[in-house]
């Protein structure tokens, strides 16, 4: 693991702050830094070596994310190809992963898109209403997704849409499919994508899906039980996302504690002050608790034990850690952490998404007060 750290670390080292406030300024997609790291097999890492890939397990890829943060850079460009490779590896057929996964190790494809939430679903999964209905070979695909990002830049996308209406459906989780859509051959032929402006450069869209085909072979496992497919994947999305917030809490920590010991006021460096010192040391312990849960959840997934509340926890321990963190290193820096030069107000606008995405915190906790500790459910 030392010696991935240290290669993402090296390649880190070609994109300074200054990269990244042109890409936030401009609200434009990393590109130089994406293909950077397909080149260097990182975004790989999960593909089997039989296909091209690495073959390494989830804690290699939080690893990777974990030090693109640290190092102050962004891995949500390309985080999505990690997370969601586990429903193709997984429920795939032998056709789709030997056609798939050779071109996305080579990075001549990019698998970056997760289509799940909708307007009227939101968190509520089985809710959604986007339709899939086959016809002979094909699938005919209505409906709205939003919230899926990196849609305009990346060649193929995990869809989640439902093939029995929720109406006719016995279970709320039944009759909900995954399809693997080639977003090449669906824009312009009844797939729209609209980007959403943000507060945080995010790439992320709105999509429209009219009557747009799907090849049936693109199905991914059996029809009708895609929500089951979906849930191993967002295990460990939320794994690596905990693994990113990890790294951006050591990059605020360092940057806070570097420039408390160097700036001074009142004769004195403002590192003297416990006033100072405190939240820093508080944010610090926060995160080093936090990556405690986010190895127990990482052991838990590789191993194949049951782990949605441990990686639930995971996120929401070291999200909190992190915002704790950031606060900490702009109170810090005073006024400067609010110059773009500083980094500081970019990577503190960053670092608010994860208590609300990929879910929000108190859902997290309404899934440990229902399932982990027998309360009623409250939705």
């Amino acid at each position: 693991m030392e010696s991935i750290g240290q290669s993402v670390q090296a390649l880190c080292l070609n994109f300074p702050g200054s990269y990244w406030r042109e890409k936030d300024r401009e609200r434009s997609y990393p590109t130089e830094f994406v293909e950077a790291l397909t080149q260097g097999g990182f975004l790989g890492c999960l593909i089997p070596t039989q296909y091209g890939g690495s073959g390494l397990g989830l804690r290699a890829a939080a690893r990777i994310l974990r030090e693109i943060h640290q190092s102050g850079c962004n891995g949500a460009a390309c985080h999505a190809q990690m997370y969601v490779m586990g429903t193709l590896l997984r429920h795939g057929s032998d056709s789709q992963k030997s056609t798939f996964l050779p071109q996305i190790a080579k990075g001549k494809l990019r698998l970056q898109a997760f289509g799940v939430t909708e307007p009227d679903a939101g968190t509520d999964t089985t809710a959604i209403r986007t339709s899939a209905v086959r016809q002979g070979d094909r699938y005919i695909v209505n409906g709205q997704k939003i919230w899926t990002s990196r849609a305009e830049h990346s060649d193929l996308m995990i869809l989640l849409v439902r093939t029995t209406p929720r109406t006719d459906a016995s279970k709320r989780a039944d009759g909900i499919s995954v399809l693997l859509v080639d977003l090449r051959e669906a824009r312009g032929r009844g797939l729209t994508i609209r980007p959403i402006r943000t507060m945080l450069n995010h790439a992320t869209t709105e999509l429209y899906f009219d009557n747009v085909e799907v090849p049936a072979e693109n199905l991914i496992g059996r029809e009708g039980d895609g929500f089951r497919y979906i849930l191993d994947g967002m295990n460990a999305e939320r794994i690596l996302i905990a693994a990113e917030c990890i790294g951006d809490a050591h990059w605020f920590i360092s940057r806070a504690s570097g420039y408390a010991r160097e700036r001074i006021v009142f004769g004195r460096p403002i590192g003297m002050n416990q006033g100072i010192q405190f939240p820093i040391a508080r944010a610090y312990a926060a995160t080093e608790a936090a990556a405690l849960m986010v190895e127990k959840a990482i052991s838990l997934y590789e191993s194949g034990a049951p782990c949605g509340a441990e990686a639930n926890m995971a996120k929401l321990l070291a999200s909190e850690a992190s915002w704790a963190a950031a606060e900490a290193c702009l109170q810090t820096h005073g006024g400067f952490g609010f110059a773009e030069e500083f980094d500081v107000e970019r990577k503190f606008r960053e670092a608010r998404l994860y208590q609300v995405a990929p879910i929000s915190t108190n859902l997290i906790l309404a899934y440990l007060a229902q399932h982990v500790l027998g309360l009623p459910r409250s939705y």
